[in-house]
């Protein structure tokens, strides 16, 4: 009897593991395929970009439909750059082991400012006015962007399973999508709760490329939410790619 009360119990603290929706290509899109992406985000029109590795980290706006890089801030060489978001007029742009958090003005990309970051920094989104912070771990961290201060973390599962490696990530229809290192799926999770809600299959986007822990993997994710478009892309990816993902609400009228 105890045994079979342990087994329900443990069953009752298990959900459904999430499931897997693939992603279909809209369109294909040039992308620089120098570019260590490490932050993607759209804003007024333009793909903005953080790209990383010490001596070509950048911050970068370019015309999504020819891939030019239009303006380009480009950062120390002492600076690994990381995860990008646009936080009250601002984009705060994530540093890996420096533990700085560099702000620029989306005008021109000239610098406003410098915040001290308590963990590595692997991608940044935004929710509510909050800064959300992934570190590579299965943590998700909020900060009052004002002051970066620390409000709260959450920890992301899937069916009671902890979901680590965590990277880029961007806040679609009131959900975290976020890239998982060396994973061809994006996590759908919960901003409250931490749980994964859905999975993104993009293995379809390049099929037959084998990439590594480093080079080639998915990673970038950018939105309009007054459209709900999303684009995904990878890094030193030659193409930025339009998708939909049937089942999966973006927001916006498409």
């Amino acid at each position: 009897m105890l045994a079979v009360l342990l087994a329900v119990s443990c069953l009752a603290g298990k959900g459904l593991a999430a499931p897997l929706l693939p992603a279909v290509i809209k369109a294909r899109l040039p992308h620089d395929p120098k570019a260590f992406t490490q932050g993607l985000l759209y804003h007024d029109g333009f793909i903005y970009e953080s790209t990383g590795l010490y001596g070509q980290s950048s911050l970068r706006r370019v015309d999504p439909a020819t891939g030019q890089v239009l303006a380009r801030r480009v950062l120390p060489a002492t600076v690994f750059g990381e995860g990008l978001a646009l936080v009250r007029g601002l984009f705060y742009q994530l540093s890996w082991r420096e533990g700085r958090v560099l702000v620029s003005k989306p005008a021109d990309l000239s610098p406003a400012g410098e915040f001290p970051l308590p963990t590595e920094g692997w991608g940044a989104c935004t929710l509510n006015g909050t800064l959300v912070v992934s570190d590579g771990s299965d943590k998700l961290f909020f900060y009052d962007p004002t002051a970066m201060a620390a409000i709260g973390v959450v920890s992301v599962t899937d069916d009671g399973v902890p979901v680590t490696l965590l990277n880029e990530l961007e806040l679609i229809a009131g959900r975290i999508w976020a890239n998982v290192l060396g994973d061809n799926r994006i996590a759908v999770i919960d901003p409250a709760s931490g749980r994964v809600t859905a999975w993104v299959d993009c293995s379809g986007l390049r099929p037959g490329v084998t990439a590594t822990v480093l080079e080639n993997v998915l990673n970038g994710i950018a939105h309009d939410p007054a459209t709900g478009r999303v684009w995904v892309t990878g890094k030193r990816w030659p193409e930025l790619f339009e998708i939909t993902v049937p089942g999966l609400p973006t927001g916006g009228v498409r």
